[in-house]
């Protein structure tokens, strides 16, 4: 079953709106978003985001009916908010700055930290939220929408629910989880290796970024205006190299893992039945099949 699309705007649903500007102005159509897909677009749950409103850290969206509207200075207000609370801010402080630059008491130091709205913070990723009725859920999964894999998904942040329909943080996610089982793997066993991949992507990123800090701004305790500026030009040269690197690495494992189990099958006693895994995920490590390395009791 296709994904529910708008009979007066032939868009489909999950991808951010646009409101129609104004005619031969020669501007594009800002981005909207309702509600869970602002929520999934900035990676936070719906509760995070109706928090936040309520501490009025958001400005107050658009209005259509009981519909609220967030366009693309909501979504970066939320990934400022992110980076802020990353770097030590504490949610008061943060609303301290957000009014300093509203009402121009400091206006300078606050529109620098907040700048990053335009800089540190825009986004790497590319996803487009997808939104689903509970039938367009079970023609992608068929038998497979239980009350256990939805908890997952929730708990993963791929999902939010909105209403009557479920939004889907990914369009890319949403089209490999369906490829996967539609391979024959169990939702549940895609939804657990997308909770390990999530912790090693984790892991990458944390590791470029202490790169940077250790080795290009090391000492800094507080950025100024000129590091905020220097650390917006690094992060932007840093987007396709990290990509990079990660794509090759992830070429090159897939290479080595393929040629091992091939080998395993290839062995007269056939390939390892054991169920364990090994760091980072391998077959075969500690607590495996009786390989070195399984507890002993020693």
């Amino acid at each position: 079953m296709a994904d529910r699309t708008s009979a007066d705007s032939g868009r489909t649903d999950g991808a951010a709106h646009t409101r129609t500007g104004p005619e031969g102005d020669g501007t594009a159509p800002p981005a909207e978003y309702r509600t869970a897909e602002l929520a999934g677009a900035a990676g936070i749950t719906m509760r995070t985001l109706r928090f936040y409103r309520e501490r009025r850290l958001l400005p107050p969206p658009r209005r259509e009916g009981r519909i609220a509207w967030y366009n693309e200075h909501h979504l970066n207000r939320l990934r400022t908010i992110s980076a802020l609370l990353a770097r030590g801010h504490t949610l008061g402080g943060i609303a301290d700055l957000i009014d300093a630059f509203e009402k121009g008491r400091d206006a300078g130091g606050a529109a620098e930290l907040l700048g990053l709205e335009s800089a540190l913070v825009s986004p790497w990723s590319e996803e487009t939220p997808v939104r689903l009725t509970p039938e367009d859920l079970a023609a992608h999964f068929p038998d497979e929408v239980t009350s256990d894999n939805l908890a997952a998904a929730l708990n993963l942040g791929y999902v939010a629910v909105d209403g009557d329909e479920v939004v889907h943080v990914s369009r890319r996610l949403l089209d490999a989880s369906t490829a996967l089982v539609g391979e024959g793997i169990p939702l549940g066993a895609v939804l657990e290796a997308g909770r390990v991949v999530r912790e090693h992507a984790d892991a990458v990123a944390d590791l470029f970024t202490n790169l940077v800090r250790a080795h290009l701004f090391t000492g800094v305790r507080e950025l100024s205006p000129d590091d905020l500026r220097r650390l917006s030009d690094v992060m932007d040269r840093l987007r396709p190299l990290a990509k990079q690197v990660v794509d090759v690495e992830l070429a090159l494992a897939m290479d080595r893992r393929v040629r091992a189990e091939l080998e395993s099958w290839s062995r007269p006693d056939g390939p390892d039945r054991g169920t364990g895994t090994g760091p980072g995920g391998e077959p075969g490590g500690p607590g495996a099949g009786g390989e070195p390395g399984s507890p002993s009791g020693d």
